[in-house]
């Protein structure tokens, strides 16, 4: 089991440097193909305050500002694609409808890569994160800076099927690890887990790992990050969206503190 196409979702500026240069490493480790996908800004999202039948001079100006922005971007990425310098890259420009667009591409990929601000519901691309992680429900990875494959990777275990989804799903990551930890704190689950039989699991898988209990029945999240820290993990794997996505997004919830904390790249599969 590997992985053979790695998905950027660009927006065409500056931050997408620092995706495309993360998703050239994460590609770059599997030999697999780095798929830099232009998301523009969508005309047909203007159609609605058009109104029927009518086409002003300001509604005309719009259309053009960003059929001109769209080129832009597409020329800007295919640009830093060119720099970054990565042989296996394919440059794609989504055309409206792009959200349809946006999802084809990440249903034929097997990893799609953003930023923390992203991930934060920050810029263009935040919508596209949620609809990848939570409506598509593909595996992503939220790049933080010296994202490194083959180093130490710490798995969040709470015997839940979100956790298991991103478990499976990163074994890739996990075979080519250095040091595997699986983390969990049974005081802060309602469920009622073993450990050690996810050790077994990822050893009939090729895995070797080690167990850390982590002490303490509240914030499962700040807990993962402390142990996080002093493993010195390069990656955090666990499930996303464990309660229902609205729930998540209003009260908060162990996904939004990893997202919003600072700490080692993320793995996250809902």
């Amino acid at each position: 089991m590997s992985w053979a196409r790695i998905m950027a979702p660009l927006a065409g500026a500056r931050p997408d440097e620092g995706v495309l240069r993360a998703a050239a490493v994460l590609a770059g480790a599997f030999d697999a193909e780095l798929a830099a996908v232009h998301a523009p800004a969508d005309v047909a999202d203007l159609m609605p305050w058009m109104g029927e039948g009518f086409m002003g001079g300001v509604q005309v100006t719009a259309l053009e500002s960003l059929k001109e922005a769209a080129v832009e971007g597409a020329h800007a990425v295919e640009a830093m694609v060119a720099a970054v310098g990565y042989s296996k890259s394919r440059v794609t420009t989504l055309e409206s409808p792009v959200w349809a667009g946006l999802a084809m591409e990440c249903r034929l990929s097997d990893v799609i890569v953003f930023d923390s601000a992203a991930a934060r519901g920050k810029g263009p691309l935040a919508e596209a994160f949620q609809q990848m992680i939570a409506d598509e429900q593909r595996p992503v990875v939220v790049a933080r800076e010296g994202l490194k494959v083959g180093g130490t990777a710490l798995v969040a275990w709470d015997g839940g099927k979100e956790a298991s989804r991103a478990l499976r799903t990163a074994l890739p990551l996990l075979q080519k690890a250095s040091r595997v930890v699986v983390a969990g704190a049974p005081a802060a689950s309602s469920r009622s887990f073993e450990l050690a039989r996810m050790v077994d699991f990822l050893a009939a898988r090729g895995v070797s790992a080690q167990v850390r209990v982590l002490e303490g029945s509240h914030d499962a999240a700040k807990l993962l990050l402390e142990a996080a820290r002093a493993e010195g993990a390069d990656f955090l794997v666990a499930g996303a969206f464990g309660h229902p996505r609205l729930q998540e997004f209003i009260f908060g919830g162990t996904t939004r503190s990893l997202l919003n904390a600072e700490g080692p790249s993320l793995f996250l599969s809902h």
